[in-house]
C-alpha cells in the first residue's frame, strides 16, 4: 500500500448489544474519561489537603449537570437537527447518538461543582484546579466515541492519515451496507476528532509540568486550561466541513472558542501569582470547620500521585 492509499479506518459499528441492553461506544469513551477525571483529580485533591473520596462525591453533582449542559448546549445551538418537520423531537434525548457541548457541560458541570463543594464545605477555586487537567484529558478520550459514531471530521483530504467515513444508521449501531453489503464509504477526510484528542494530552501534560514547576496560583490552573483548549478548539473548529450553524461566515463554536479563550488568558495573567489554592481556606478554619488533614507540600511526586 502506498502513502496515497493509506488512511485511518472509522469503525462500522457504534454499539453492542447484551441482552437487552445497548452499549453505546460513545457513553463508554465518555465513561473512561469520567473515570481517568476523578483519578486524577483524587490525587491532586489529597495534594491540596483534601479528604480521599471528596472529589468522587462532588463529581456526583457535577458530572451529571455537566452531561445534562452539554446536551442543553447542542440542542440550543442545532435546533434544526430536532425540532423541524421530518425531525423526531424525541432525539433530543438520544445523547448516545453524539452530540455534547463541552461549553454547557463545563459550565453547568461547574455548577454542580459549586453544589457538591458548598455541600462538603471546601474550596470550588481548589476543586477546579485540581481536576483541570483530568477533564482535559477526559475530553481527549471522549472524542475516541466520535470515531466510533463516525462524526467530527474535517475537509475531504488526500493525506496518509486520512480519516475513513461511514454512512451509519444510529437505529441499529452500524453502517449502512450497499447491496454487496460492503458499508458504504462517504470519503476520506481531515481527522480533527484526532487532532483535539491530542491537543486535549498535550495540554493536560503541560498543565501538570507548569503547575508543578511554577506552583500556579489559585484559579490560574483552570484558567490554564481553558485557554489551553480553546486556543486548540478554535483551530479544529477552522477546520471541521460536518455541518453546524454560523455567523458571519464562522461557526458558532468558532466564536464561542475565540471569547473563552480570551477570558481564560486573561484570568490566568490575574490568577497565577495569587497563593496556591487549598482545599479548605483559612478562614473556614477560623469558622470552626473541621481540618482536612495536612497539607503536604506541592512536588513533582505528589501533585500528581498524592499522598501514599
Amino acid at each position: 500500500m502506498t502513502a496515497s492509499d493509506s488512511f485511518i479506518p472509522s469503525p462500522t459499528v457504534s454499539a453492542f448489544h447484551v441482552g437487552p441492553l445497548t452499549i453505546h461506544f460513545y457513553a463508554l469513551c465518555i465513561m473512561a474519561g469520567i473515570a481517568v477525571a476523578i483519578w486524577l483529580g483524587s490525587r491532586r485533591w489529597a495534594a491540596r489537603g483534601g479528604h480521599p473520596g471528596q472529589v468522587l462525591d462532588i463529581c456526583l453533582w457535577a458530572v451529571p449537570a455537566g452531561i445534562i449542559g452539554g446536551r442543553i448546549y447542542h440542542v440550543i445551538t442545532d435546533p434544526e437537527l430536532y425540532f423541524v418537520p421530518g425531525r423526531n423531537p424525541w432525539n433530543a434525548f438520544a445523547i448516545w447518538d453524539g452530540g455534547l457541548g463541552i461549553w454547557g457541560a463545563i459550565a453547568l458541570g461547574c455548577v454542580g461543582a459549586w453544589i457538591g463543594c458548598r455541600r462538603a464545605h471546601v474550596s470550588l477555586v481548589a476543586f477546579l484546579d485540581a481536576v483541570a487537567p483530568g477533564v482535559v484529558f477526559a475530553q481527549g478520550l471522549g472524542r475516541w466515541g466520535n470515531w466510533f459514531n463516525n462524526e467530527l471530521y474535517g475537509d475531504p483530504s488526500t493525506l496518509p492519515w486520512k480519516l475513513q467515513i461511514h454512512q451509519m444508521d444510529y437505529t441499529t449501531g452500524s453502517a449502512v451496507t450497499d447491496a454487496s453489503g460492503a458499508p458504504v464509504v462517504l470519503g476520506y477526510f481531515q481527522p480533527t476528532f484526532l487532532y483535539e484528542s491530542l491537543w486535549c494530552l498535550a495540554v493536560g501534560l503541560l498543565i501538570l509540568y507548569v503547575d508543578r514547576r511554577f506552583s500556579l496560583g489559585a484559579g490560574s490552573v483552570f484558567a490554564l486550561y481553558v485557554a489551553g483548549y480553546t486556543a486548540g478548539r478554535f483551530v479544529f473548529e477552522l477546520m471541521r466541513s460536518d455541518y453546524a450553524n454560523l455567523i458571519l461566515g464562522l461557526r458558532v463554536n468558532t466564536w464561542v472558542a475565540a471569547l473563552i479563550f480570551l477570558a481564560g488568558a486573561v484570568a490566568f495573567v490575574l490568577l497565577f501569582r495569587r497563593e496556591r489554592s487549598v482545599a479548605l481556606s483559612a478562614a473556614a478554619h477560623a469558622d470552626g470547620m473541621p481540618a482536612p488533614g495536612p497539607r503536604p507540600p506541592a512536588t513533582e511526586q505528589n501533585e500528581l500521585e498524592g499522598p501514599h
